[in-house]
């Protein structure tokens, strides 16, 4: 590489340190549960999520109110586009049911959802808290080193 090309890579730096960089869109599968009654809720919905930029295709099932859309979107802004058509709109809140340890248990049971999901749940509840309380005194009275240990029993 000459003294050319050296100052043609070096000014290529300059002007390219001078462009904001624009973020790249990750190519994303989206799911939405979606409210939709008749065949025209159905095409309001499609048309309404097609013409978003950056979406490659939107698949419809009614009967479990599932909506598809997979493409260069974000997910947020699918969610609020869906609403945007006056309907109830949520981000798919089922898993398969082989993937929950208790599919049963009240979180994860809905009477709502279609066969073989369950509602999904967080694998660790946070309803109760443990408190671990330690005082020197009763570690120590039982303690191997501690020669006076077996005088309670």
């Amino acid at each position: 590489m000459g003294v050319g090309g050296t100052l043609e890579y070096i000014s290529e730096m300059m002007i390219s340190i001078d462009k904001p960089k624009k973020k790249k869109k990750h190519f994303n599968t989206v799911e939405l549960k979606v409210r939709m009654d008749c065949e025209g809720c159905e095409m309001k919905v499609k048309n309404t999520l097609s013409s978003m930029s950056g979406v490659k295709s939107v698949e419809i099932n009614r009967k479990q109110q599932k909506v598809t859309v997979t493409g260069y979107v974000e997910p947020n802004k699918v969610l609020k586009k869906a609403k945007s058509t006056g309907k109830k709109a949520e981000i798919w809140p089922y898993v398969p049911y082989n993937l929950v340890s208790q599919p049963y248990a009240a979180q994860a049971y809905d009477k709502k959802a279609p066969p073989g999901f369950v509602r999904r749940v967080d694998q660790y509840p946070t309803t109760g808290t443990v408190v671990r309380y330690e005082d020197p005194a009763y570690v120590n009275m039982f303690s191997d080193d501690n020669p006076n240990a077996c005088f309670i029993m």
